[in-house]
């Protein structure tokens, strides 16, 4: 037959375990049954003595406690009235002790589901950048931000809407032929354009090599495919 193992349950001290066995068997914390609870509390500690287990001295204790509140609610009492009777109950101090633990277990559990939400985000520290330009003697960066918002404040909130450079086929014939002129009748195509660079321009460009073309007034040639294009003036 194979042997089994028990399992004891662990407590952080004797309070936790008395909390433990008066919810485990539903008691009233303000009205205890002491001598139950006490013969319970001293069949844990014999338990974890036949387990070879240390008992931690808070615990016996604890169950030194309990026999001495038993022994006193078994003395008989002197008849007194009912007020007084409840002011030296011997339970008295051993309730409100447990009624603190379970407060702060309560609390701690709150903090430890708050330390679980925290967990889930990361700070980081500030952080100093250093400058990479640095400013001119005798300027801050507070008169840098003065001045910008000065500046913000007086600028009128307004805009303007600036037309492209039209450049016409004409005009660009005439630079073509100017540039010709200007470097000994001989001019690579590319080079022609040189006002904007824009694509309009290159059209006008292309239009106005054409024209040239056909009115004879320019030349052109290609020493091979791919190769630069060459406009030649005919004078």
């Amino acid at each position: 037959m194979s042997g089994y193992t028990i399992k004891l349950e662990t407590f952080e001290g004797p309070l936790a375990l008395l909390m433990h066995l008066i919810e485990k068997h539903q008691i009233d914390i303000y009205n205890i049954p002491i001598a139950e609870v006490t013969g319970q509390y001293l069949d844990y500690l014999t338990a974890m003595e036949e387990f070879n287990i240390e008992v931690a001295s808070e615990f016996l204790v604890m169950a030194a406690t309990l026999l001495q509140i038993k022994s006193r609610m078994l003395l008989p009492r002197p008849v007194i009235s009912d007020a007084v009777a409840d002011e030296i109950d011997p339970r008295q101090e051993l309730v409100e002790r447990l009624i603190e633990y379970r407060r702060f277990k309560q609390i701690s559990e709150v903090l430890e589901q708050f330390s679980g939400e925290r967990d889930k985000y990361f700070t980081r520290l500030p952080q100093e950048f250093a400058h990479q330009f640095s400013l001119p003697e005798g300027l801050s960066l507070d008169d840098l931000l003065k001045a910008f918002a000065a500046l913000w404040e007086s600028a009128v909130p307004d805009f303007a809407v600036i037309a492209p450079e039209e450049i016409s086929v004409k005009d660009k014939m005439h630079d073509i032929i100017t540039l010709l002129r200007s470097n000994n009748g001989r001019l690579e195509f590319s080079k022609t354009i040189i006002r904007t660079g824009s694509r309009n321009e290159a059209i006008a460009a292309f239009l106005a090599l054409l024209e040239l073309i056909r009115l004879k007034r320019i030349s052109i040639h290609q020493e091979q495919p791919f190769a630069p294009i060459h406009l030649t003036l005919k004078e």
